[in-house]
């Protein structure tokens, strides 16, 4: 297990997200203010059963005692959830390279919380520069908290991290408000399918007909598949003989607070 040691969790850099703001038209952001609580992260391995190998890990939300993500979440409201967004992408940047990380990294982010693309990833940039950490081995993943009317400002969004060099990916797919044709119109590079898609898969045959039928189509657009929320080796292995060879969830290991857990080798088998 990898401990996050060379900077502080709850001394960041606030000044990056700070001198972003000021360049923002909307007022919510150019005050300058910090957030009015503190936050913290939890990380989660993401593994390649094919390559017996954690190619990610995928930073959630805590607060700084390891206190559920809810807590943290009932707090960010229309005022905060620009400067929360940034700051999460800050935090998770910081953690991953003061433990050295050298494996993907999955941030998530909210659309609403995007004026324009162009400049609010400025703040991801500094922080990325200030860590060196590789703007390669970023995937932000897009967090359905709501119903997203505008697609186009997301596509925009999408086509604008690509061009910088990030990968782009749609959690909680099968179960949220993503339609089929975003796979088209967005053309993120993976998908997470949902746990609720996953749950018991093994024994239930429509939820894995729907999920071969989801992979198949995924294949032929040239779209990556995670599975999230596996927990038991039937959800493993049935998922691996349907060619979903990348998964997450409890069997291979549970968030840790502010630090990356190796998973264990037989969890592979």
């Amino acid at each position: 297990m990898r401990k996050f040691s060379n900077v502080s969790a709850t001394d960041l850099p606030l000044y990056i997200i700070e001198e972003n703001a000021k360049e923002l038209p909307c007022e919510g952001c150019r005050n300058g203010q910090a957030l009015p609580f503190d936050f913290s992260m939890a990380f989660q391995p993401l593994v390649d059963l094919e390559q017996r190998s954690v190619f990610g890990y995928e930073g959630l939300v805590r607060g700084v005692n390891n206190e559920p993500a809810y807590t943290i979440m009932e707090k960010v409201n229309a005022e905060y959830i620009y400067r929360f967004d940034q700051a999460c992408r800050v935090k998770a940047i910081a953690l991953a390279a003061g433990a050295g990380i050298t494996e993907r990294l999955n941030i998530n982010f909210m659309p609403g919380a995007i004026y324009r693309p162009d400049i609010c990833i400025k703040t991801t940039l500094k922080a990325a520069q200030l860590y060196g950490f590789p703007l390669s081995n970023i995937t932000f993943e897009v967090v359905e908290s709501a119903h997203i009317n505008d697609t186009a400002h997301l596509q925009r969004i999408i086509d604008y991290y690509k061009e910088m060099g990030f990968a782009t990916a749609l959690d909680d797919f099968g179960s949220g408000y993503a339609n089929l044709d975003w796979l088209a119109d967005l053309a993120p590079d993976s998908i997470k399918i949902d746990m609720h898609l996953i749950r018991n898969i093994d024994s239930d045959r429509k939820k894995k007909a729907i999920v071969n039928a989801l992979t198949s189509l995924c294949r032929q657009l040239g779209i990556d598949v995670l599975a999230e929320g596996v927990e038991t080796k039937a959800e493993r292995d049935t998922l691996a003989e349907m060619g979903v060879v990348k998964q997450q969830g409890y069997f291979f290991g549970k968030p840790q607070f502010e630090s990356f857990e190796t998973v264990a080798r037989d969890v592979f088998y």
